[in-house]
């Protein structure tokens, strides 16, 4: 299973966009996947037309009852054929008051992950909240790959930088280097500030930040009323379009890794 952590410790960068377009798309193409929404506000629950006040069993009963196995019927089904949802619950805003302090809680997603979904799920993607705290340490801890979602303006620019520093702390901690790429969004090109936002990532971040960037389509938002990942609902939308090619790169990169592996062995 590949996990895959779409996080950034600033909010409004598409990053619940680009999880249900990546986890549609992956479905699409024959996977199995899993989206998990470790976000309280429940955006991505939301989205699949569950409610996270009130949707049983969730997220939060991972972290509730760490030394049990999580029950497979916290993976809820979508309108998608392979798509799954683990679901929020409001209830994970208050994880780090209780949890934050304790030991091995940092490890708690990637073991209910491993036990519930190894040899169920060909991909999982995390959906993160955009702060650091317990959940934004589970999602990178858990993960093979990280995806950095930034808007293409300066302000946007500053909480990269935060992200970037919060991996490299996490680094220290791993066996093996986390690989990250960061992901231009909400990119309108008939502005010049996107333009040279977009030149200023590129100039910083070099060979981590993919070549192409997600435009502003207001399609995004219509398929989310719908229920559906744009690339399912429509495939060729140029939002749809500009994720495929994403995707094509993501998973040359984890072939490349993988490759690389095989030799370092």
């Amino acid at each position: 299973m590949r996990i895959w952590t779409v996080a950034n410790q600033k909010g409004g960068v598409g990053k619940t966009t680009l999880v249900t377009a990546l986890s549609g798309l992956l479905a699409q193409r024959g996977h199995s996947v899993l989206m998990a929404d470790l976000d309280p506000h429940g955006s991505l629950t939301s989205y699949f037309g569950y409610d996270p006040d009130g949707v049983e069993p969730n997220l939060y009963d991972l972290f509730r009852h760490p030394e049990r196995p999580p029950p497979r019927e916290v993976v809820h089904p979508t309108a998608v054929d392979g798509l799954y949802l683990l679901p929020a619950s409001t209830a994970l805003a208050t994880l780090d008051r209780q949890l934050g302090t304790r030991k091995g809680m940092g490890l708690v997603l990637r073991r209910g992950l491993q036990t519930l979904a190894a040899d169920r799920f060909e991909y999982t993607l995390l959906d993160c909240p955009p702060m650091l705290g317990v959940l934004m340490i589970n999602a990178l801890a858990a993960c093979n790959r990280l995806v950095i979602p930034v808007q293409t303006e300066f302000l946007a620019l500053k909480g990269l930088e935060r992200m970037v520093h919060t991996l490299e702390m996490m680094q220290r901690s791993r066996t093996r280097p986390l690989p990250y790429t960061i992901v231009p969004t909400l990119y309108d090109r008939r502005t010049r500030a996107a333009q040279r936002a977009l030149e200023e990532l590129r100039q910083r971040y070099g060979r981590h930040i993919w070549g192409g960037a997600i435009p502003v389509d207001t399609q995004f938002r219509e398929a989310s009323r719908d229920g559906l990942p744009l690339t399912v609902q429509l495939p060729w939308s140029r939002g749809s379009i500009a994720v495929r090619k994403l995707l094509d790169v993501l998973i040359k990169q984890e072939r490349a890794a993988g490759q690389e592996e095989i030799g370092d062995g």
